[in-house]
């Protein structure tokens, strides 16, 4: 496996881990705040929409960039800051602010990321190393929800969203790695 497989999985492994600790327990979040199972799922609409709209002309911009690498720590800093964004939410308004933040990130960062992880498979081996992707995503993801809803029952979600901060910034500093090669 080339060495920039081994950055994104373990950049792409701690977000995934920063941002599964809050899935399963996000309606409990957006009920603290003011909200209701309709707020819920128009904030998370709010990302997706966004992230979806914003992919589909972001990445044909993305083709033609060089150093795609810068775009993926771009993904990741922006990222930083959603999750920074969570310690802040006081209403249900500041919750669709943070969750378009997101999609901004996923729409710079996640088609560099695909690109660059297409780019560096090893030939023959295209399927399983996708597949290694794959089976990260859903045990850590599996993991985290665990671990999250344990986490906000102990010590609530100011500290997990701290924590969930800190894996984040992590996961920026790994995929940081990516530009040492380009200099």
């Amino acid at each position: 496996m080339q060495r920039e497989l081994k950055i994104l999985l373990s950049a792409s492994g701690l977000s995934i881990l920063a941002a599964g600790l809050f899935g399963p327990i996000y309606a409990v979040f957006v009920q603290e705040i003011g909200g209701d199972l309709l707020t819920a799922g128009t904030a998370y609409s709010a990302f997706a929409i966004s992230a979806g709209i914003l992919i589909f002309f972001i990445s044909r911009w993305e083709d033609h960039i060089k150093h795609q690498e810068k775009l993926v720590v771009a993904g990741y800093s922006l990222g930083s800051l959603g999750f920074l964004g969570y310690l802040l939410i006081r209403n249900p308004f500041d919750l669709f602010i943070v969750q378009v933040i997101f999609g901004i990130s996923t729409a710079i960062g996640v088609p560099a990321y695909d690109g660059i992880y297409s780019r560096h498979l090893d030939k023959g081996k295209f399927v399983s190393e996708w597949g290694m992707w794959e089976s990260m995503n859903y045990v850590v993801m599996g993991i985290a929800a665990a671990l999250g809803s344990l986490i906000a029952s102990l010590f609530g979600f100011s500290t997990l969203f701290m924590l969930m901060l800190a894996l984040s910034i992590l996961a920026l500093i790994v995929s940081a790695l990516l530009l040492a090669k380009k200099r």
